[in-house]
């Protein structure tokens, strides 16, 4: 019988737009739980605090509905758009967070790098950081001890070793916070996208580590956009869209699904009546045009037009419908804000509004691309909740030639280059 290392049943973690998570302080919560055991009436339950938070305006299921079973010693990767509820899984299986409904199961010890310097403390050195996360992963002193130069070496921060954290960069933060995850060995090991904070070389000597860690028979847990690197350490991989599972399977069978179509589409009409309610906007329609022909199969070689109707509800001076168009593997190739030329004339007034962006021809290459669009206060807070995804197919047409043969995918962009050439008579 194969050991289950972490089982998911029916998990889901839902949140509040709008609203600020609420927070209280370890006294209030000892208080309520030795209440809550003896039944007593005088404080707050779990349930009825929830029920005394003030009102917010919606509220979304980051997951919802995820039942996986991961066996001990696979390595499995994570993949989806921004938005799709990766960091928020990663989140609940550090206990960094609570789910709002279903269960998860974990055998053994459970090691994760998700933020930078995330269970460390800011005002101990590096050194007293190390005991630190030795202590949270159950390790005695002695255990630490005997893998402490080794963790230094590899984080290359020995220089710094008696300076408080917080005068670490972020780069030297991440590199000390991922050598003690990775050589304390816990027996589940959880990685996000963070690595992309440090320098090449070290990405590769965590590659490499990771690599090591997964041939050791530990379980892995690697969250990145990177699909090359998913593919070269992972034997599985789930592929979450929009919260929900769409995918669990080998990773070669994942990722080119993701690739070849960026992602199992839910109906445009669909995705727009499950977003959330807010005070601000709704987003009631998005359309792509090509040549005034409403389509999802374009032309690479010819513009082509996102069409999106919204009802304003109240203004704000920094209240933006953002585009951003994500290439075949599932990276962001560009954003665009409807107020970017000019805020003032594009400001957005209560009632309707038909936005119109024109994406110019000649500009990506032929392939599957997908579209996300939504609304937001900007740098505070979305208020959609999730973004409405809208795939784009681009056949070729134009002039442009590239030489297609080679594996999967060239490069998002293939836009119109202007070469001038000059030739002599050979002498």
């Amino acid at each position: 019988m194969t050991n289950v290392a972490i089982r998911l049943e029916d998990l889901g973690k839902k949140y509040r737009i709008g609203a600020k998570q609420p927070y209280h302080r370890l006294s209030e919560q000892m208080t309520d739980w030795a209440a809550g055991m003896l039944r007593l009436p005088g404080k707050l339950t779990k349930s009825n605090r929830e029920e005394q938070q003030p009102r917010s305006d919606g509220e979304f299921w980051a997951l919802r509905h995820i039942n996986v079973e991961i066996v001990q010693g696979e390595v499995v990767g994570i993949i989806g758009r921004n938005g799709a509820g990766k960091s928020t899984l990663l989140k609940l299986l550090s206990r960094i967070t609570e789910p709002t409904e279903g269960r998860i199961g974990i055998r053994g010890r459970v090691g994760s790098l998700l933020e930078v310097g995330t269970g460390f403390h800011p005002e101990l050195t590096g050194r007293e950081n190390v005991f630190l996360g030795g202590a949270i992963l159950g390790m005695r002193r002695n255990e630490v001890k005997q893998k402490f130069d080794e963790i230094i070496e590899f984080s290359g921060v020995g220089p710094f070793l008696d300076t408080p954290l917080k005068r670490y960069s972020s780069g030297m933060q991440v590199r000390l916070c991922f050598a003690v995850a990775a050589h304390l060995e816990p027996e589940i090991l959880i990685v996000d996208e963070v690595l992309a904070v440090g320098d090449a070389e070290f990405q590769q000597k965590c590659l490499g580590k990771m690599d090591d860690v997964a041939t050791s028979g530990r379980t892995v847990l690697f969250v990145s956009h990177d699909l090359s690197n998913i593919e070269r350490l992972c034997s599985k991989c789930m592929l979450l869209e929009q919260g929900r599972l769409a995918m669990f399977d080998e990773v070669h069978q994942v990722v080119e699904n993701y690739s070849s179509y960026g992602s199992i589409s839910t109906p445009v009409e669909q995705q727009l009546a499950e977003l959330p309610e807010n005070e601000f906007i709704r987003l009631n329609s998005v359309r792509v045009f090509q040549k005034n022909v409403e389509t999802n199969s374009l032309l690479n070689g010819d513009p082509f037009d996102v069409e999106i109707q919204c009802k304003v509800f109240k203004t704000h001076p920094q209240l933006r419908v953002c585009l951003e168009l994500f290439d075949p593997m599932g990276n962001m190739a560009f954003v665009s804000y409807h107020d970017a030329v000019d805020r003032e004339q594009h400001k957005l007034s209560i009632g309707h509004a038909n936005l119109r962006a024109t994406v110019p021809g000649n500009l990506l290459a032929p392939g599957n691309f997908s579209l996300r669009i939504g609304a937001s206060i900007f740098r505070q807070f979305t208020l959609t909740g999730r973004h409405v995804h809208v795939p784009i197919n681009l056949a070729r047409s134009g002039r442009v030639d590239i030489d297609l043969d080679v594996p999967r995918y060239v490069a998002p962009f293939w836009p119109e280059v202007l070469w001038a050439q000059e030739q002599g008579d050979g002498d």
